[in-house]
């Protein structure tokens, strides 16, 4: 019995070829690969910076020195957490049990998200349809859903689902907009662009599982990437398996199960020209226990020009429409995406 989704039916040909490549090369090349793997496994485990929103209330010196710590972490790392975030456990509890649900649903009724979930065409992702080799493939499937286009589920026990995706997303795009604004005041800059620009309706909400994985040295869960984003909240299980680069190395993400994390997206980048820092992150997979998360990715309009907030410019003048097609255009030509190395001036 094949696995849902049928990752080895999907890309048997990869399996049978990793299989020919390990039995049939030669022993300098199998060391190659196993170091690589090793290389991958073993990785230090560390803690992201840890910012507590509750000094935002307190005197003026600590509500200042907390928003500095919010920008010094998004330029240094790229990635920080957040304690006393204003979402409350019962609710985050809540979007993953509902999680949990509809990712149970059959494999045939996840395929058909408009008919069983009232979720639109392309919300159900699996796998990679652009991976030529095992090394591309993203052991994982996930439910990519527009905010604006939430609705009630048609399916048995999933009554509960759109409601809690719209409860979620609400109380998250609140903190979003919040730590936007704070690290748009820290350039100098006025924080009106966020709130005119990136709308509820505009932003995203990404249900992640990552089934275990019988070859975990092999594959990733999610291929290393960054955020076509101004910024992504990340609420993840205990199980780990997040990993993102700092000082030109892979570093694995310690769970903290009171806090979100927080990462700074392409858009902002660009924005902020280049002082927050898009940094790349992955996923790596777990050879017994499977994973979830849910993400909230805060995006703009597809016609809202992004421009970097000072001079000289490191980057052209482009419209995150431009950019997602960009980027779409890259993933299918060449197999991965390229980024902001496309917008450079």
């Amino acid at each position: 019995m094949d696995s849902d989704p049928p990752f080895h039916k999907a890309y048997k040909s990869f399996f049978n070829n990793a299989s020919t490549t390990t039995t049939t090369t030669n022993d300098n090349y199998n060391k190659e690969s196993i170091d690589q793997d090793v290389m991958k496994v073993i990785v230090e485990e560390c803690e992201l910076p840890l910012i507590d929103m509750r000094r935002l209330e307190l005197g003026d010196s600590e509500r200042e020195e907390c928003k500095s710590e919010i920008a010094r972490a998004s330029q240094e790392w790229g990635f920080f957490q957040v304690l006393n975030h204003g979402v409350s456990s019962e609710l985050l509890q809540k979007m993953k049990s509902e999680q949990e649900k509809v990712f149970k649903q059959s494999f045939d009724k996840k395929s058909q998200e408009q008919k069983y979930f009232n979720f639109s065409a392309g919300t159900y992702r699996w796998g990679s349809p652009m991976a030529t080799t095992l090394r591309q493939l993203s052991w994982s499937e996930a439910f990519h859903i527009p905010l604006n286009k939430v609705s009630p589920s048609s399916t048995a026990g999933l009554d509960n689902l759109s409601s809690t995706m719209e409860q979620f997303a609400a109380t998250v795009s609140s903190l979003a907009l919040k730590l936007a604004e704070i690290l748009a005041e820290k350039l100098g800059h006025k924080p009106t662009f966020f709130h005119e620009n990136c709308k509820p309706s505009t932003c995203y909400l990404r249900m992640n599982r990552y089934p275990p994985c019988p070859i975990p040295s092999e594959v990733f869960g999610l291929m290393p990437h960054t955020d076509s984003d101004f910024l992504t909240i990340l609420h993840q299980d205990q199980v780990g398996g997040l990993q993102l680069v700092k000082d030109d190395r892979w570093i694995a993400v310690k769970p903290n199960p009171e806090a979100l994390i927080i990462n700074i997206g392409d858009l902002f980048q660009a924005w902020s020209n280049n002082v927050y820092k898009s940094v790349q992150h992955r996923v790596v997979t777990n050879l017994q226990v499977e994973r979830f998360s849910t993400a909230y990715f805060f995006c703009p309009s597809y016609e809202t020009m992004i421009e970097s907030c000072c001079e000289p410019s490191v980057y052209r003048k482009f419209s995150f429409g431009e950019y997602r097609h960009q980027v779409q255009e890259d993933v299918k030509q060449m197999g991965s995406k390229i980024g902001l190395p496309r917008f450079l001036v």
